[in-house]
Order: structure tokens, then sequence, then C-alpha cells
């Protein structure tokens, strides 16, 4: 009797966040869609992921899981019942968010583009330089969706919707 591989399936969401003074990121990641009724997925699970910031809706940087550089910083936390980010130490370990920007937000690399969320603020990565002006308060709820944005301002109604509980 053969044994034929099935076809692995992802789940896809989408995410759309507002700063301060216009600076915005929207994003998409996939992961295992048989993790969508776990407690955490991690940056270990997500098999694709990709953002952009903006700066008053033009864009300023982008930053792809498969352009990683070994040293590019890469740490991520996600809720997939509650399609959220924790931010501002909702989850137990040192880190929140850190895509291409640790702590500092200054440590994504020249010509990069990269978001933190941490105890501080949740921010941009421009060029190796912390753009501390796009800072919004750590505990600024962040939602994902299932549907992609279509405003890089996150306008939309789905895109300013609440924390869910």
């Amino acid at each position: 009797m053969a044994l034929w591989a099935q076809p692995s399936h992802a789940a896809l969401v989408h995410f759309c966040w507002a700063g301060s003074n216009g600076y915005t990121m929207t994003g998409s990641m996939e992961f295992p869609d048989l993790l969508l009724g776990a407690d955490v997925v991690t940056q270990d699970e997500v098999t694709r992921f990709r953002i952009a910031g903006f700066k008053d809706g033009e864009l300023i940087g982008t930053w792809d899981l498969s352009d990683r550089e070994p040293n590019d910083t890469w740490y991520l936390r996600y809720f997939p019942r509650t399609m959220q980010f924790p931010t501002n130490g909702e989850i137990l370990g040192p880190y929140d968010q850190g895509w291409n920007a640790d702590g500092t937000a200054a440590d994504c690399d020249e010509d990069e583009f990269g978001f933190n969320a941490g105890n501080y603020a949740q921010d941009f990565c421009l060029q190796g330089r912390w753009i501390e002006e796009s800072g919004v308060p750590p505990q600024k709820p962040f939602i994902a969706q299932t549907t992609a944005p279509t405003d890089p301002a996150c306008a939309g109604p789905a895109l300013l919707s609440k924390r869910r509980k």
C-alpha cells in the first residue's frame, strides 16, 4: 500500500499597525493551520512573514523573513485564538515582538526596516536608527485580521477594532 503525502495547510493572517505621527505598518504571516487553536505561536512556527512601513502613506521600508540575515533580530509571539499580538509583557519571557528590531529599535541594518514592541513602546527601526516619533504606548492593542488591509493608514473599520476578550 502506498502512502501519499498530504498537502500542508497554512493559516494566513494580516495586520495593520498604526503608530504615531503618520507612521503605520502593514504585514502578513503564515503558520501551520494546526496551530490555530494553540495558546501561542512563536517565530519558530512562522513559515512566511513580511512587513512594510509607511510614513503618511508613503512606503519607507520593508522586511521579509525570506531575506533574514543571521544577525537580524527575530522574535514573535501571537495568540491565534484571539488574533492578537501580545504587547507590554502580556506573555512570559523577555520579549514581545522583535521583527528586525530589538528592544533598542536601532539594530536594523543600513537600508533596512524593522518593528519592535516591548515594555517601553511599539516603534520602528529604519536604517539602523530608532524612529522615536513612530512610537505608541506599549499596552496599545495589536490585532490581526483575516483580510488584507487595503489602506496603509489603517483607517478601515476592521483595522480599528478593539482588543478581543
